[in-house]
């Protein structure tokens, strides 16, 4: 057996564990029931999103509770659909940022100016590829849903695994080059594991960001037309729009137990099993627990049932006969640089051409007085950003840092942070006209909040993983000599945290650029109130259908939102790359 090629090894052990025929116990029963229930109610969602288009006109989106919890079974598989295909993205697209220079410096800008990019904007072109790649089908539309909650969520999931990648202890790089691990065998064995704890916190947290967009993704106006996919989301627009609060308070309602459901059965098993990945040499102390994942553990059956994918993945370890990648020499090095260079000239000249199509078509259109009136409006919001980032920063680092040492108080607090993320911010919109028309108060300052009431969450649950990462070892080392107060903020929790909070406050802020849009522009009813902002220039834009004015926003927004993180964001990046890794 010991002479055997590892291809071999696999497939023997493969068909050895096939061999055994465990008997089934009462975990298998659970198990079974649990699996069978949520299969069933996938196949029934499934369904529902096939029908054809004209099935919207015949039974509508209605205000009646009996049909709540299926719209909220369908803005569930929406929202798992995206989380599936933000995940994808984000292995591929951040894996490839960290790896290549040639390829980061074009996709962390991309990802700058996206996340910035509305959502509506996205939905202007996407809604009318989707319906025609499917004509007459609501599955076009559920697509073009879909992929608006994934530009809710990819985003931020794609900077945290960049982040990863790119802080992966030194110790530990070493290691794999004495072993001499292939590249694919290095990304299986210790870049992914060593990102997955962060990983799994920033998924909860575009999964319940992605609710701040559900009324959007929807509710989708399509020319004159609007039309509304049965879910929360389109509950919530019906009710917004009738000013209805005991339907708004339903919804609310539902999605309080649909995300209690999903935290249990999904992302607590998930947070449990990730643990078993922290960087530490020493146990952790009060590991996260969890009965789902508990339960999976004692199953007989199912890792039979599941044995022809690992034994897949085992397989294609063992056929993994590449060699490590050597260092390059130093002709291969000065070519190396001369195709940098060729690489950012080309980078430079298709930048170029973009910013003069752009400049051109405002130019035909547009005054100079318009460029400089969409700056100044930039400057506006970029003070609102800024404050409200440094506002939100000094409230969730600590109760973040507190959360993430306490593994006991994550588990009984991580659904309560999940609703207050996932709570849509355009629910308290009303409110806050009500409020501010009634008392006479300031518009300018005090629609600002409502800029950032989704995405302060991003520097929490960052600042939680963060804080999480720390490895216990360090945290012994720390109290056994006596490190207190501000000491161990410098020289601990700080430097812990510093990369992940680089990554919530970098996301926060493109958040808030986005949300600026709906925020700097708020109605209930007759009551309409504007802020002087960027956002609301680009929303009376868009309202207007002044594609113009639309286009010099949202380029004038890019070009803040890219000018921020070079300045700001980036160089805190390289910072903690190079002054604060672990190891």
């Amino acid at each position: 057996m010991t002479n055997m090629p590892p291809a071999s090894r696999g497939v023997a052990s493969f068909s050895r564990f096939l061999r055994v025929t465990p008997a089934p116990s009462w975990a298998d029963a659970i198990a079974f029931l649990l699996l069978g229930g949520i299969a069933i109610l996938v196949i029934r969602g499934a369904e529902g999103m096939a029908e054809p288009l004209s099935r919207l006109r015949i039974a509508p989106v209605t205000l009646d509770p009996a049909n709540l919890p299926g719209y909220a079974l369908r803005t569930t598989l929406r929202m798992f659909a995206a989380l599936g295909a933000s995940l994808l993205f984000t292995f591929v697209i951040a894996t490839l940022a960290a790896k290549s220079r040639r390829a980061e410096s074009v996709i962390v800008p991309a990802l700058d100016i996206l996340q910035s990019v509305p959502i509506l904007g996205f939905l202007t072109f996407t809604v009318t590829f989707f319906m025609g790649l499917f004509p007459g089908q609501q599955f076009g539309v559920e697509l073009a849903a879909i992929f608006a909650v994934f530009t809710s969520q990819a985003w931020n999931m794609a900077f945290s695994f960049f982040q990863s990648l790119r802080s992966v202890p030194t110790d530990l790089e070493e290691v794999t080059r004495g072993f001499a691990l292939s590249p694919w065998r290095k990304f299986i064995r210790l870049e992914l594991p060593f990102a997955t704890p962060a990983l799994v916190w920033n998924a909860m947290m575009s999964m319940s960001g992605g609710w701040f967009f559900i009324v959007a993704s929807e509710a989708i106006s399509v020319g004159n037309t609007r039309i509304m996919l049965p879910g929360i989301g389109s509950w919530l627009a019906l009710a917004i729009d009738r000013q209805d609060f005991r339907a708004i308070a339903w919804a609310v309602g539902a999605m309080a137990i649909v995300i209690l459901l999903y935290d249990q059965l999904v992302f607590r098993p998930v947070v449990a099993w990730a643990d078993r990945f922290r960087f530490e040499q020493t146990a952790s102390q009060n590991p996260p627990q969890s009965w789902a994942y508990d339960l999976f553990r004692r199953t007989r059956l199912l890792p039979v049932l599941f044995s022809p994918l690992t034994g897949l993945g085992r397989l294609m370890m063992a056929l993994d006969r590449r060699p490590a990648r050597k260092a390059r020499s130093a002709r291969r090095a000065g070519s190396s640089r001369l195709g940098q260079g060729v690489w950012l000239a080309g980078l430079a000249i298709a930048l170029s051409a973009a910013a003069w199509l752009i400049i051109g078509y405002v130019a035909r259109n547009l005054a100079w007085s318009d460029v400089l009136t969409a700056l100044g409006l930039g400057f506006v919001t970029m003070i609102r950003v800024l404050v409200l980032i440094a506002l939100a920063s000094l409230v969730w680092v600590p109760i973040g840092v507190w959360i993430g040492l306490r593994p006991r108080w994550a588990e009984r607090l991580q659904p309560v942070a999940q609703f207050l993320a996932a709570f849509p911010a355009n629910v308290l919109f009303p409110f806050a006209v009500l409020a501010i028309v009634h008392w006479h108060l300031n518009v300018d300052i005090w629609l600002s909040p409502l800029m950032v009431l989704g995405t302060q969450w991003y520097i929490l649950f960052n600042v939680i993983a963060g804080a999480s990462a720390i490895p216990n070892d360090l945290r012994e080392a720390a109290g056994m000599f006596g490190v207190r107060r501000w000491q161990w903020w410098r020289t601990l929790v700080i430097p812990g945290i510093f990369p992940y909070y680089v990554t919530g406050a970098l996301t926060a802020s493109g958040g808030s650029w986005n949300a600026s849009i709906v925020a700097e522009a708020v109605s209930w009813g007759s009551q309409r109130l504007e802020a002087t902002g960027l956002g609301a220039y680009i929303a009376r834009a868009t309202a207007a259908g002044d594609y113009p004015r639309v286009t010099l926003g949202i380029a004038v927004m890019s070009i803040f939102v890219i000018g921020f993180n070079r300045l700001l964001w980036r160089p805190l990046y390289r910072f903690a790359d190079r002054r604060l890794r672990l190891g």
